[in-house]
């Protein structure tokens, strides 16, 4: 099988299975084994073919770039990876959407910094990592690659929706109803105001010391020298 052939093939049992064990078959399953058992092979199988996609995706030969990458991409993409980082580690704390035993109680809050910005806050995060690596790794491994994980990022969180309605009925569907699914929706529709989407210390915080030691690591593991590094030094 041509490299780029089996790049593709992993990538589609990644989000086959991925989506296939999240709705279709979980009740099911998790029926027969229990939710403990049913989770230990929800995350054999997700490790298991997230492996077979680093390794297709290592395996690719060297690619020309589709595009010239100077530094105002390496600076858009930089924001973009700080952005999502931002919402990753404010998504860790009240958030509705993570299976916790509070998660009622959180959908009756008033959204605030990254959930006024969009209730799935995380699985935005992922998204923007990934157009961040495609803007300054513009190669045909890199886009399938890119846009796997933002299929399943975006798709995943349209299922989440379905599911939660349907878990925790008025109080997610009024939670959905505050918040918006593409950021700053509501912001630019008039339906809520700006202020509210100023991130809380956490998010903000933790988002920025998140964002200096992944792109730290990776110039530090190999990789090519990402963020701030690239000028700094």
């Amino acid at each position: 099988m041509q490299p780029i052939s089996l790049l593709i093939t992993t990538c589609v049992l990644f989000v086959g299975s991925h989506l296939i064990l999240s709705h279709p078959l979980r009740d099911g399953l998790a029926g027969r084994m229990g939710e403990r058992g049913f989770q230990i092979v929800y995350s054999v199988v997700a490790i298991a073919t997230f492996i077979m996609v680093v390794q297709a995706w290592r395996g690719m030969p060297p690619e020309p770039p589709i595009w010239a990458v100077g530094d105002g991409l390496w600076g858009l993409a930089s924001l973009l990876v700080l952005f999502a980082s931002i919402l990753f580690m404010g998504s860790l704390i009240g958030n509705p959407a993570l299976p916790a035993p509070n998660a009622a109680r959180d959908a009756a809050a008033a959204p605030r910094g990254v959930f006024a910005i969009t209730r799935h806050p995380m699985m935005w995060g992922f998204t923007l990592w990934a157009v961040a690596h495609v803007v300054v790794m513009p190669t045909a491994a890199q886009i399938i690659l890119s846009a796997t994980i933002i299929f399943l990022a975006l798709v995943g969180s349209a299922g989440q929706d379905v599911k939660k309605a349907r878990l925790m009925g008025d109080s997610w569907r009024g939670w959905a109803a505050r918040t918006s699914f593409v950021p700053f929706a509501r912001q630019v529709g008039g339906g809520a105001p700006w202020g509210d989407t100023i991130p809380r210390p956490h998010a903000l915080f933790g988002g920025i010391m998140l964002w200096l030691v992944a792109t730290w690591a990776h110039g530090a593991l190999g990789y090519m020298i990402a963020g701030i590094w690239r000028w700094v030094g």
